[in-house]
């Protein structure tokens, strides 16, 4: 990402009790059971979760049954929303169910070879299948934080975890789960120098005080998370900054599936395609291809080939190959942008069977990056397959460096 000598960056995320990832969660939960006996499912579910009432609708094909209104409420109190008085739980809340199956003018341009069965594809087969839609993705990597992320995103990530867990170990028992958290760092010459401005806002039981809620925050969420030389005398910590937050999640903001893809993806500080992840199979390239770009992106900046590494995936609709792939890395690479995409087309395989299978896309795993985002994610065990670095080694001897 090509910036000014000196700015100011900033980047959000939320914690698994906020409405739009609470919708997120059950959509990846939805998909995640189907997965789990139907690998070759169709799924694209959308939720959407306001006071005592949650809605699915979408498009699925399976040959598996889910109980969708018990896995939604499952879903609802494992996050913690188990009390009426919350507004919104899910012993009480109402689900709605309006599922169609897949359009056949959509299923004809990736059936041909999508019954991936167990084994290898055969090359055939791999250039049958279309991708599930037209579109562009985005993949990034930079070499500035161990998750190889842009470090406003990452530690916005890493502050929502340590918000959910201090309320989950009950170390501050007054916390309820909806909560966001925002990070702006100021940089000089390419490097984060110090936190301009940390805000973490954190519902609560209505009888916590804003200075008590203030400090336990500061203690049990900020001071484990941002590194002691990124805060300095000028850095603004704001907690709760309206004063109150007591009415949250879907009893006071209505959620819906796919409305937090800056904060699923890199923050904002590169382009995001415009398609949402969560409630998607694997066949859709918004996902898919997502995953895979950042995959190849890591893989790139984790040999040295560059500091940090943006790449730009296109399709249409039920052809196979992209219709272009684009690297930039910002004037860092060792070698040329056109040395690196060369290397890109002989190491990766962007077609969407081929990036089903690399990446193993047909398992439950989907539910686990609703929130708190799918990129950067090595707290997760086991680690994503999007996240390894097993092509750097061979990657590095190509290029010859």
């Amino acid at each position: 990402m090509a910036k000014l000598e000196s700015f100011i960056f900033s980047s959000e995320s939320v914690t698994e009790g906020h409405p739009d990832k609470v919708a997120d969660q059950i959509s990846d939960g939805i998909l995640d059971a189907i997965l789990k006996d139907d690998p070759n499912g169709r799924v694209a579910c959308e939720v959407l979760c306001t006071t005592g009432l949650v809605m699915v609708s979408g498009e699925i094909t399976t040959k598996t049954y889910v109980d969708i209104p018990r896995l939604a409420r499952e879903i609802v109190k494992d996050i913690g929303y188990t009390r009426a008085k919350y507004g919104f739980d899910g012993e009480t809340c109402a689900v709605l169910s309006a599922i169609d199956e897949q359009s056949s003018d959509i299923a004809q341009g990736v059936d041909e070879a999508l019954e991936v069965r167990e084994g290898d594809l055969t090359e055939k087969e791999i250039a049958k299948t279309g991708a599930g839609d037209q579109g562009m993705m985005f993949g990034y990597a930079c070499n500035e934080t161990d998750e190889f992320m842009p470090m406003p995103i990452a530690l916005a990530h890493n502050l929502a975890r340590q918000l959910t867990k201090v309320r989950r170990d009950g170390v501050i028992g007054y916390l309820r789960p909806d909560g966001k958290t925002q990070v702006s760092l100021r940089y000089e010459n390419g490097k984060a120098v110090h936190a301009d401005t940390i805000v973490v806002s954190a519902q609560h039981h209505p009888e916590a005080t804003l200075k008590e809620i203030r400090s336990d925050i500061i203690e049990h969420v900020i001071s484990p998370i941002v590194p002691g030389h990124l805060i300095n005398s000028d850095t603004r910590i704001l907690v709760n900054p309206t004063g109150r937050f007591v009415k949250g999640g879907p009893m006071a903001d209505t959620g819906l599936t796919g409305r937090k893809i800056i904060v699923d993806t890199y923050g904002g500080w590169v382009p995001h395609g415009g398609g949402a992840f969560s409630g998607k199979d694997p066949t859709k390239v918004d996902r898919s291809g997502a995953y895979m770009t950042r995959y190849a992106a890591k893989n790139i900046v984790a040999a040295g080939l560059a500091d940090q590494c943006q790449i730009q995936v296109a399709y249409a609709i039920g052809v196979a190959e992209p219709v272009s792939l684009n690297v930039n890395t910002f004037g860092t690479g060792k070698v040329p942008d056109a040395t690196i995409i060369a290397l890109l087309r002989e190491h990766f395989d962007f077609r969407p069977a081929a990036m089903i299978r690399d990446l193993d896309l047909r398992k439950p795993q989907y539910r686990a990056l609703a929130a708190c985002g799918h990129m950067g994610r090595i707290d997760l065990t086991p680690m994503p397959a999007w996240e390894k670095t097993d092509r750097a080694e061979s990657l590095r001897k190509a290029a010859r460096l």
